[in-house]
């Protein structure tokens, strides 16, 4: 079967050098979710020919015409351009990290190639929000995004329906009023503020919960947890350590 032109958005996530001239590059794609491009001759540049590889960094939100044949692993792509030219996020070094954190979370959560149309939404919508956004809410931004993210491979945590339920058990998901009989829980500050973030449903409503950095950081191990009790292979994520220093 031969491969069909198709046009969609993506969000970049990783690209690799491939021989001289070229990149590998992982797109999650409006249409088909999670695929993989070959990219030729993207990376030359001269006077007459400026190189093209800035369009392929991580998070950066194209318009696509690529060809697509479901039996194949790597495609290529016949045209791109911005489907939206950042102002702050590739700038910004705070913002850019914290783009990083997030395109790194996808990643490591999108393993096959799927479409999803809502996760491509969500995910658009987010970097969207992430380049306009304030201060205060960059700060708790990194939380908001990977709390919401859980919800598309179903391991959202619960939001509690008491507040005599205090313990966020990070294996099962819920909140509950006695230790688990293991390790892996959140109580007092931690567990509160995470039951406030979880009732976020705007990025603009972050600012209406005060974090102190060691409280932020302290929730962002909290959710590297989680995610590794519940995708497997997660290990640890490579972005968090520079989004902590960054932020202070």
């Amino acid at each position: 079967m031969s491969s069909t032109l198709h046009k969609t958005k993506g969000v970049v996530l990783r690209s690799v050098k491939y021989g001289e001239t070229s990149l590998i590059v992982s797109i999650y794609t409006e249409l088909f979710g999670l695929q993989s491009y070959l990219v030729q001759g993207v990376r030359t540049h001269t006077r007459k020919a400026p190189g093209k590889a800035n369009y392929f960094q991580p998070g950066a939100l194209l318009d696509l015409v690529v060809y697509h044949n479901e039996f194949k692993h790597l495609h290529r792509i016949k045209e791109f351009r911005w489907s939206y030219l950042y102002e702050q996020l590739l700038s910004d070094v705070i913002k850019n990290s914290v783009l990083l954190y997030l395109v790194e979370l996808v990643q490591k959560t999108v393993r096959q190639p799927e479409n999803n149309p809502d996760l491509f939404a969500f995910i658009e919508s987010a970097l969207l929000e992430l380049d306009k956004a304030s201060p205060a809410v960059t700060a708790n931004f990194p939380l908001y995004f990977a709390l919401h993210l859980t919800a598309f491979f179903g391991f959202q945590p619960s939001v509690p329906t008491s507040e005599e339920l205090s313990i966020l058990d990070l294996q099962e998901g819920c909140f509950t009023n006695s230790y688990p009989q293991h390790a892996y829980f959140a109580e007092g500050t931690t567990a509160l503020a995470l039951r406030e973030l979880m009732k976020v449903m705007q990025p603009a409503e972050l600012t209406e919960i005060p974090l102190n950095q060691q409280l932020r950081r302290q929730l962002l191990d909290v959710l590297e947890t989680y995610y590794a009790l519940h995708v497997a292979e997660f290990g640890k994520l490579k972005t968090l350590g520079v989004l902590q220093e960054v932020m202070g």
